[in-house]
C-alpha cells in the first residue's frame, strides 16, 4: 500500500527495499539492527545505464532477493526516489514501488533523491574540512541544467531542491556528477567540484541508508508524488486543445 505522508511507526530491526531511478536505475535491500543503528547493505543492484530503467530495473530486484533468500512479505518498507529527476525514469521507480508495496502489503515512503549523495559526502568525505561549511549535491538535469539542493555540514536539507544552469548554484563545495559534468561553469561561479565525486550519481542503497536513519530517529519519510520541478515536454498540440469531446 502507498504511504500518504503519515508516520509509521518502526520500533526494531527493520527490513527495506530500497529503490531510485533520478539517474541510473538502483535497487537495494538494506536492514538495520537497531532503530537509527547502522545500515546494513543485504544484497544491490545498479546500472550505470540512465536509459534501460524500465529493462532492468525489475529483473534486478529479483535478483537480488533471490540473493538474500527474501520474499516480499518478509520486507517491512519500501522506500523509494521521487527525484529531483526527468519524468520516464523517475515514473519506472515510483511506478515499481508502488505496484510491488500494493501486492505485498507494505507501507511505500518517497525519499528526495538528492538525500543519496548528501548521504554518501557525509560518510565518505568532509565538505571542506569546516564543521560549518555546508556544501551541494547536483545531478544533470539535461538541457544544460542541474539538480541541487543544499545542506548543512550534518546533513540536513537548508536550501532545494531546485533545478537551474549550473551559474545559480551557491558557492561552495559542489558533489555529484552534475558538478563533474558542469564544473567549468560551477567554477566561474564561485563553487569548488569536489573531484572524488564528480562521477557519483544517487543510489538506491545510500537512498536507504538515510531513509534508516530518518526512520530510527522518528521522522517522516514523503509520501511517492515525484519531483519533476519543470513541466513534461511532452505538450498537446494547438489543434486539440479546443477540440470538442467525441
Amino acid at each position: 500500500m502507498a504511504d500518504t505522508g503519515l508516520r509509521h511507526a518502526y520500533d526494531g530491526a527493520v527490513l527495506i527495499l530500497a529503490i531510485d531511478t533520478s539517474a541510473t536505475a538502483s535497487a537495494a535491500l538494506l536492514k538495520n539492527r537497531t532503530p537509527g543503528g547502522a545500515a546494513q547493505v543485504l544484497a544491490s543492484s545498479h546500472t550505470d545505464e540512465t536509459n534501460t530503467h524500465s529493462e532492468v530495473l525489475a529483473p534486478g530486484i529479483q535478483g537480488l532477493l533471490a540473493e538474500s533468500g527474501t520474499v516480499g512479505t518478509d520486507i517491512d518498507a519500501i522506500v523509494v526516489g521521487v527525484g529531483p529527476a526527468p519524468f520516464t525514469g523517475l515514473r519506472v521507480g515510483i511506478a515499481t514501488a508502488r505496484s510491488l508495496g500494493f501486492a505485498w502489503g507494505i507501507p511505500v515512503h518517497g525519499a528526495m533523491s538528492l538525500n543519496a549523495l548528501a548521504h554518501d559526502v557525509l560518510v565518505d568525505d568532509s565538505p571542506g574540512g569546516d564543521d560549518d561549511q555546508e556544501f551541494t549535491v547536483a545531478i544533470d538535469a539535461r538541457r544544460r541544467e542541474v539538480y541541487w539542493a543544499r545542506y548543512d555540514a550534518g546533513g540536513a536539507l537548508v536550501d532545494g531542491p531546485h533545478v537551474g544552469a549550473a551559474e545559480g548554484v551557491p558557492a561552495g563545495p559542489v558533489y555529484g556528477a552534475g558538478a563533474g559534468l558542469y564544473a567549468d561553469r560551477l567554477s566561474a561561479a564561485g563553487a569548488r567540484v569536489a573531484e572524488r565525486f564528480a562521477g557519483r550519481q544517487p543510489s538506491a542503497a545510500s537512498l536507504g541508508a538515510w531513509a534508516l536513519g530518518e526512520l530510527g530517529r522518528g521522522r517522516d519519510l514523503l509520501p511517492t508524488t515525484p519531483l519533476y520541478l519543470r513541466e513534461s515536454d511532452a505538450k498537446v498540440p494547438a489543434q486539440m486543445k479546443g477540440a470538442p469531446a467525441s
